[in-house]
């Protein structure tokens, strides 16, 4: 599957199951709202949630989006808080908070309060998609 195909393909949200690491070292899984744009995965979550802690702590993750048996996509990467409320936004925050409000609604959050935003930057990503042309068919259906 090329870039172009895969991009295609994962359009809108899609779920993720995101997995960090606690302090102990112990494994955590967890899903968020995955939104994968110019190649890389962006994703939120509560600012007072567990994985906000685990992130903040310790930025590697490992993120898997599938489709039944028609799909996989795997990513292992570190992610950078793109709306810190501590520092300056990320460059790419303003155009990725315009994006979610059309995607979600303007007020479905207090953006600046409720939630962190991520960049997942990968080091390692692939793809598993057995019938290309059925899965490209389908995302344009």
């Amino acid at each position: 599957m090329t870039a172009e195909q895969l991009t295609g393909v994962l359009t809108g949200m899609c779920t993720l199951a995101l997995s960090t690491v606690t302090a102990k070292g112990e494994p955590r899984i967890s899903g968020v709202d995955g939104h994968f744009l110019h190649g890389k995965w962006y994703f939120g979550t509560a600012r007072t949630a567990a994985k906000a802690r685990h992130l903040a702590a310790r930025p590697s993750v490992s993120a898997a989006h599938m489709r039944g048996e028609d799909l996989g996509v795997f990513t292992h990467g570190t992610v950078e808080i793109l709306n810190s409320p501590d520092g300056e936004p990320a460059e790419d925050w303003p155009y990725l908070l315009a994006y979610l409000k059309d995607f979600y609604g303007d007020d479905f959050f207090d953006w600046d309060n409720d939630v962190v935003y991520y960049r997942l930057d990968p080091h390692w990503m692939t793809v598993y998609a057995p019938d290309i042309a059925k899965l490209t068919t389908m995302s344009r259906s």
